[in-house]
């Protein structure tokens, strides 16, 4: 398992309150609970997913089309993939997992829907056999039909939404189709898919079904403080070292900027970018996270051979770019999970050697946690960012039998 191939990168977008819309009124016109999903005929479209042997090991494959409330405020088109198990529905009806993907970028082209998987489809592929509904959303902006806007990277709301939003549609999808379907669920996912669990677990309740707990691998947060740990690691290291270092740093902030683009309150890129990134940083839209920090990187290595093995001058982002009112609020308020009391119970995988989501970042998270939330924080010495998702499938499973038996 430790071959898998998972692009796992960290970025950002800007966080605007969601917190309502016509489709939340009653049938009198009286606003109801905004804070519960209220969408009538959620599924919108349904098509066989065939990728990634999923037919082979489910009953049902399928890639829906469901309505969710975005981070506009209004209710948008979002993709999910729902997978039910070969064994037959135990008393009460089948319990459902979520998988919330890392990061993959902000284009419609990223949605795992329809690139694939690429290697988390083998945790999948073990819970269905475990007897679990799986459901696996693409997140808002991702694959969505209209192509109108990008994926609001990292908002920890939108993130939130897309999970309960989707497990809401399955729900009456399998229902629809005489499937037996319990409302329990809990959800599990990696990196950026971690930070959007624990998101899930704070607004668990917008779902209305009975939420039992939430499994977080290494989780996105606290991404000023990542920035700023990778700048400082990058100073006074040759240029190739830097080039590595600055090409991830600078593909999180361009998916910052992409991931605002045709939402509310979005951000310049002007404001943000300066010298060769300027030019680079808008292929966010177009190209996904892999690709782009690769376009950095060949590109900072480019200016370096021409100029004594140095990146000075290259310029890259704006130097009070952080200072920026939007990017000051989804750094403190927008992205960073657990910043209420949620009582359900939390488990956090963390790799003592990750340099993507340090330990530290982690830890500091943890210990700002509100008033009433318990976490079974589990720190593996030798671990990455990669590894301790890699080789804990097994363990993941054990965890989500524990919190939620299939039977």
């Amino acid at each position: 398992m430790n071959a898998l191939k998972i692009t796992v990168l960290l970025t950002g977008s800007l966080f605007v309150a969601a917190c309502g819309s016509d489709n939340d009124k009653n049938e009198a016109g009286y606003q109801t609970n905004p804070d519960i999903n209220q969408i009538r005929n959620p599924v919108v479209t349904t098509t066989a997913y065939s990728k990634d042997d999923m037919p082979a090991v489910s009953a049902d494959s399928q890639l829906l089309t469901y309505k969710m409330l975005g981070v506009d405020g209004k209710i948008v088109q979002a993709t999910t993939l729902v997978f039910t198990p070969k064994t037959a529905p135990p008393a009460g009806g089948w319990k459902t997992v979520v998988w919330a993907h890392g990061t993959t970028g902000v284009a419609d082209i990223c949605a795992p829907s329809q690139q694939g998987l690429q290697g988390t489809e083998y945790l999948l592929q073990m819970l269905l056999a475990q007897g679990y509904v799986v459901v696996a959303p693409d997140y808002e902006g991702l694959g969505e039909p209209g192509g109108k806007e990008n994926h609001p990277y990292l908002n920890l709301k939108s993130e939130a939404f897309s999970i309960t939003d989707a497990i809401v549609a399955a729900n009456k999808y399998l229902t629809s189709q005489g499937k037996s379907v319990s409302k329990d669920w809990v959800s599990i996912g990696h990196s950026q898919g971690g930070q959007a669990v624990l998101g899930a677990a704070q607004y668990a309740a917008r779902a209305n079904m009975n939420y039992k707990g939430t499994i977080a691998i290494a989780p996105a947060n606290n991404l000023a403080l990542i920035l700023a740990a990778g700048e400082k690691v990058a100073e006074g290291k040759p240029a190739n070292v830097q080039a590595a270092i600055y090409s991830s740093l600078d593909s999180f902030t361009a998916q910052i900027v992409a991931g605002t683009q045709g939402h509310k309150n979005s951000v310049d890129y002007s404001k943000v970018f300066t010298g060769h990134l300027a030019a680079l940083a808008p292929k966010a839209e177009t190209v996904c996270s892999g690709t782009l920090t690769n376009l950095i990187a060949t590109d900072m290595m480019t200016y370096a051979a021409a100029n004594n093995n140095s990146l000075a001058n290259y310029g890259r982002t704006q130097s009070d770019f952080l200072n920026l009112e939007q990017i000051k609020i989804f750094m403190t308020t927008g992205s960073e999970p657990l910043t209420t009391t949620v009582k359900t119970p939390i488990i956090i995988y963390q790799g003592a050697l990750d340099q993507t989501v340090p330990a530290d970042a982690t830890k500091f998270m943890i210990s700002n946690i509100k008033e009433g939330t318990q976490i079974d924080y589990r720190e593996q010495p030798t671990a990455t960012h990669i590894s301790i998702y890699t080789d804990n499938l097994t363990n993941f499973v054990k965890d989500v039998q524990t919190l939620m038996p299939a039977n």
